[in-house]
This record gives C-alpha cells, sequence and structure tokens, in this order.
C-alpha cells in the first residue's frame, strides 16, 4: 500500500480542519493525526528539495518539525534544504539538532560528516564518519570509511586518509573505490610499487576506463619500466583515442 496515500486523509484534516478536531467521533487519537501530518509534510518537503524548490522545501519541513520535533530525518532534510538556500549557519543548527535527538542514527552522521567536509572542517568530518561508519547497523561501512579517507587526504594527514582506507578494506577486501584511492594516495607519497599493487588489485574488479589507463602508464613511467608504460599507452589509444587522456598522450610525443 503507498504510505503517502495512506496517510493522506488523516493529514489533511489536521492541516485543514485542525479546529475541528475535538468534535470527531474520537475513534482516532490526535497524536495519530499529528505524527500522520508530520511524515506528510516530511514527504512533501523532501519532494520539494529533491525538484530544487528549496523555499517550498523548507515551510514544509520546517512544519513537519513543528508536528514531530524528534524527527531526525526531518530535521537532516531541513539541514541540506538551508545548505542549498546557502545558510550555513542554520544548516550546520539543523544537523546538530538531527545528531542530538538520533544520536545513533548513522545516516544522519554520515550526512552532516560530508557536510563539514565541504565546510573544510576536516577533524569535525572525520569525527562523525568515524561514528557512522562504527555503527553496527551500517552495511556499508566500506563507502563511509573511503569518504573519510578522501576527507583526511583533503586536510592534508595523509597517515590518517591511510588508516581509513585500510579500514575500509577491511570490511570489504576489493572494495574498488578505497584500492584506488590507496593507489592515488601511495603514488602521492611517491611508493611507485605500492601505488602499482593497488592499481592492479583495482583493475581485477573494477572497469578499466582512460583515466585509469593513463595513471596506469604514469605509474609505469616513474618505476622505469618503459614496456608496461608503452602497453598502457597502446591500450588507451586503441580503446579510448578520443578520451583527453589519450589526446594528452598524443600532444605530448
Amino acid at each position: 500500500m503507498n504510505t503517502t496515500n495512506r496517510m493522506l486523509p488523516g493529514a489533511l484534516c489536521f492541516l485543514l480542519l485542525a479546529g475541528c478536531i475535538s468534535t470527531t467521533t474520537g475513534t482516532t487519537p490526535p497524536e495519530a493525526d499529528e505524527a500522520d501530518a508530520a511524515e506528510l509534510n516530511y514527504q512533501l518537503g523532501a519532494r520539494y528539495y529533491n525538484n530544487g524548490k528549496y523555499d517550498l522545501a523548507k515551510d514544509r519541513l520546517l512544519l513537519s518539525i513543528e508536528l514531530d520535533p524528534k524527527s531526525a530525518i526531518s530535521h537532516s532534510t531541513l539541514a541540506l534544504t538551508y545548505e542549498a538556500l546557502g545558510n550555513q549557519r542554520l544548516a550546520r543548527e539543523s544537523y546538530e539538532t538531527a545528531i542530538r535527538v538520533e544520536p545513533r542514527n548513522f545516516e544522519v552522521q554520515n550526512t552532516y560528516a560530508v557536510f563539514l567536509y565541504r565546510q573544510r572542517d576536516f577533524s569535525g568530518a572525520s569525527k562523525h564518519f568515524d561514528k557512522a561508519a562504527s555503527h553496527p547497523e551500517n552495511d556499508n561501512a566500506e563507502v563511509t570509511l573511503t569518504n573519510a579517507g578522501m576527507c583526511m587526504a583533503e586536510k592534508p594527514d595523509l597517515k590518517a586518509s591511510e588508516a581509513f582506507f585500510r579500514e575500509a578494506l577491511e570490511h570489504r577486501a576489493e572494495y574498488p573505490d578505497a584500492l584506488l584511492q590507496l593507489c592515488l594516495l601511495k603514488y602521492r607519497q611517491q611508493e611507485y610499487l605500492a601505488s602499482r599493487a593497488f592499481l592492479q588489485r583495482f583493475m581485477a574488479v573494477s572497469d578499466t576506463t582512460a583515466g585509469v589507463l593513463f595513471l596506469a602508464a604514469q605509474i609505469e613511467e616513474k618505476l622505469g619500466n618503459d614496456r608496461l608504460r608503452t602497453e598502457y599507452v597502446n591500450r588507451l589509444l586503441r580503446d579510448f583515442p578520443q578520451s583527453d587522456q589519450a589526446k594528452q598522450v598524443l600532444e605530448s610525443g
């Protein structure tokens, strides 16, 4: 059954006939109508947000929160809306409220961490990524941990970044994004043998793109392996002749 359709009649009664609730037969408690109305307004607010209608989203989400102040998802969606409207202060306040009302909600922790990362609050982002990843119900902890690693790499704190990437691989040994990020990290640290090893593991579990072949050629060039570098360059030119990487190779001779 469609949840929104099921809740719509009760919600409309609350929104349009609020002054008449006490005159009903009393078979439905008022708090049930409020819960339905809060959920309906959240759904509408989320829909407006997804469609880029941020002012309408804000109004619906504020109404949902007025009806149900303990809805973490309403607070976090309102935070996203404030961020889209350019009000970072209210966005942060809404995220912090969401965490306060549901401190064990790992999805809210993760969303707040992404926000903090965008605000370049790397230490705060790392803390909340870590909380989200350590939650026992987070079945995609490797994704959260990889995001945390990318955050710390940009700080930069390469030691912490590597620790997060390796922890991601402990959750899922062949997670492609963590393998690729470790490859890039080791390249950045000029540890080219380790960079090659992680890239080979990545290529074994993921599609090969022009960017991957170009990176592989760069690694082999750093290692002084002309034969493998030539092989990767030839694959790049053969399989992705129109790519920016192929054009860069041809322009460089």
